[in-house]
């Protein structure tokens, strides 16, 4: 009896090398995908019940908490909902500049962390980083070099690595001097840019499964830079919204699957957002050398295959260390690190791009500054429902590939999005049904 001939219940109770607590199941009837689901079991944590009440000024701190991987994102979208709230849009200027390089350097740590300490591994073969790193030394040693270069940006302007410090509605409690950044920074930087070009074209040299998908793609847009810490919620298929029509045009729905809500858009549908979702919509905008790094490792203006998201990611590692190195080389310290902001009672909203993906915050305060509401939607409650998809379409292309090979492609499928459900090793058990 061949394969495709047969029903079949793949199921994975702990996903791994992802973060967090979750499992797949898909059900194929012969080579027919019948049901996909990615099940996200962790318990509810609670964040937007803690934030009521609290000073409006606390939010970065306690959001910080939600991820120790992207805590620049839960503070910088927390600080852009408060000072929204609060009529205050800072746009430009030094302070807006260093907050776009410690977010470059949370670019650079998380990515380096997903590509290789989570996603090479599937490529090369091997079950883990460790296993990897017996064999490809060099290589496992340039990802721990990326990471600790974008762990110093952050522990420079932030203060500390983890959960930083030094952020604050209306700017920073200190800001570094020049000549502080370009004694800690400049070096570092150097050399990890050099790093991440060597990262690009060794990505690019893998070898990818085709798949063909085309789901709608959500990012932030500015006119003349590549988004990462402001700007409209925009798509290809037409959306062009402010972060304030966040809830106009999108929904959360809670399924039985999940203790993550699946978010889609009103008119339409799933969506995804994160590195493919940035540079389908603004590779354009990219700085030359990661441009020009894309096109040499066979990506063009557009990349629809999300096997490839590991090139991705490299791209924008790359991107996140030359603009750090030209925001430092024309940084000049502001006379004040940070500017008054007054609360009043109003609601505010504010969207950056974490690594994953689009994060958005939402917040109603008191003219005290109490909180009274907060909404926070993450990365991977909007792509949960394309993550779906996207599996199905995988299956659907390989259904013929025997269950441990359809298992680990599942597995890679679903890795290519890095899902913030905790890093671990693998994915721990598979049980398979024949009917």
């Amino acid at each position: 009896m061949s394969v495709s001939s047969t029903n079949r219940t793949i199921r994975t109770d702990y996903l791994a090398r992802v973060e967090g607590e979750g499992a797949m199941y898909v059900q194929l009837e012969g080579d027919q995908v019948a049901e996909v689901k990615l099940r996200i079991y962790e318990p509810p944590r609670f964040f937007e019940a803690f934030l009521r009440g609290r000073g409006f000024g606390e939010a970065p701190d306690i959001t910080s908490r939600i991820c120790g991987i992207c805590p620049i994102a839960y503070q910088m979208s927390a600080i852009r909902a408060m000072e929204d709230a609060c009529g205050i849009a800072i746009d430009s200027g030094p302070i807006r500049e260093l907050r776009r390089l410690i977010y470059c350097g949370e670019w650079i740590e998380s990515h380096g962390l997903h590509v290789y300490l989570l996603h090479a591994p599937d490529f090369l073969g091997y079950d883990g980083f460790v296993e990897m790193a017996a064999d490809h030394p060099k290589l496992a040693e340039r990802g721990l070099q990326l990471k600790k270069v974008g762990n110093t940006i952050v522990t420079v302007v932030g203060g500390r690595e983890i959960h930083p410090v030094n952020l604050r509605i209306g700017g920073f409690y200190k800001a570094p001097t020049q000549a502080e950044l370009r004694a800690r920074l400049g070096e570092p930087l150097e050399r990890a840019r050099e790093s991440a070009l060597e990262t690009v074209r060794w990505a690019g040299g893998l070898t990818f499964p085709d798949v063909d998908w085309a789901p709608e793609l959500v990012a932030l847009s500015e006119p003349d830079r590549y988004p990462i810490d402001l700007g409209r919620i925009v798509s290809n298929r037409g959306l062009d919204i402010a972060p304030s029509g966040f809830y106009d045009h999108v929904v959360e729905e809670h399924v039985e699957h999940s203790n993550a809500l699946h978010a889609r858009i009103k008119e339409r549908g799933s969506y995804l957002t994160g590195p493919l979702a940035r540079y389908n919509l603004h590779s354009d905008k990219l700085w030359p050398l990661a441009r020009d790094a894309a096109h040499d490792a066979g990506i063009g203006a557009q990349c629809t295959n999300p096997f490839q998201s590991i090139v991705i990611r490299a791209v924008e590692i790359l991107q996140a260390c030359d603009e750090a190195l030209s925001i430092i080389e024309h940084y000049e310290q502001p006379d004040r690190p940070s500017v008054q902001v007054t609360p009043r009672h109003a609601v505010g909203h504010g969207a950056t791009e974490a690594p994953r993906g689009m994060l958005y915050h939402r917040y109603e305060i008191d003219e005290r500054g109490t909180i009274l509401d907060a909404k926070i939607v993450p990365p991977t409650s909007q792509n949960q429902l394309s993550i779906e998809e996207d599996l199905r379409a995988v299956v659907a292309r390989h259904a013929e590939l025997p269950d441990d090979e359809l298992r680990n492609r599942c597995e890679q499928a679903i890795r290519n999005h890095d899902p913030c459900i905790s890093c671990a090793t693998h994915f721990l058990e598979l049980t398979v049904d024949r009917r």
